[in-house]
């Protein structure tokens, strides 16, 4: 395929992560009477990286967040050369989506952005946790996030399978995180929603960028290890 393909698909698959995963947590979660809650808002995350890896997965290889991009060039699946590339449709896409999903909720009489689904800790933490914990978190929770990708898309795995685990492991660290900082485990998930948010999210940031990439790098390393022949 060819690069324009490969980021054009990295852009609908990272758009369609925050419309559906952040627009979940921002339209449906606290609807009255119909909230779809935490679970609701994990699902939806699983359920856009599920859907996405089967509709562009075999054009682009269906990353959608730059800390996998950067853990699978770690784990050796990846060239270095189109790092920056992916990294830049994802983030874009990110914004794009965090963009649209604003002025649809702007559509709402009242509607005040507060969070707008971002990521944070402190006093920006649904649960109040301070930024060890979601420092800690994050690493631990995109290393697996990682290993599940690689282990999944490994020449010597099922072939044709590997969007449901990925869904599923996705699902399960935002069971996880969500009480802790949103959930991020995805540096362009956290930086488009940032863009829009009024709580000084975006400050926050370096958090969200670090610690999915050093969970990233490490679960490349070790997959080295455990799939080495």
């Amino acid at each position: 395929m060819s690069m324009t393909s490969r980021v054009g698909a990295e852009f609908l698959g990272t758009f369609w992560l925050v419309f559906g995963g952040c627009g979940a947590a921002v339209l449906a979660a606290a609807f009255p009477g119909l909230g779809i809650g935490f679970l609701g808002v994990a699902l939806a995350f699983g359920l856009t990286v599920l859907t996405m890896v089967f509709a562009v997965g075999h054009i682009s290889g269906g990353h959608f967040n730059p800390a996998v991009t950067i853990g699978l060039w770690a784990g050796g699946r990846f060239k270095a050369a189109d790092i920056i590339p992916y990294i830049v449709a994802q983030v874009l896409g990110a914004i794009a989506a965090a963009a649209v999903l604003y002025l649809i909720a702007t559509g709402k009489p009242g509607f005040a952005a507060g969070g707008f689904a971002t990521n944070g800790y402190g006093d920006l933490s649904p649960g109040h946790y301070a930024w060890l914990s979601a420092f800690l978190g994050e690493i631990v929770a995109t290393f697996f996030f990682l290993i599940v990708i690689l282990g999944a898309t490994s020449p010597r795995a099922p072939a044709g399978f590997a969007g449901i685990p990925i869904g599923l492991a996705l699902t399960l660290i935002h069971l996880i995180m969500i009480p802790v900082d949103n959930t991020s485990v995805n540096p362009a998930r956290s930086t488009g929603p940032a863009f829009f948010a009024t709580t000084g999210a975006f400050h926050q940031l370096w958090l969200f960028w670090l610690a999915p990439i050093i969970g990233a790098l490490l679960a490349g390393a070790v997959s080295r290890l455990l799939q080495s022949e």
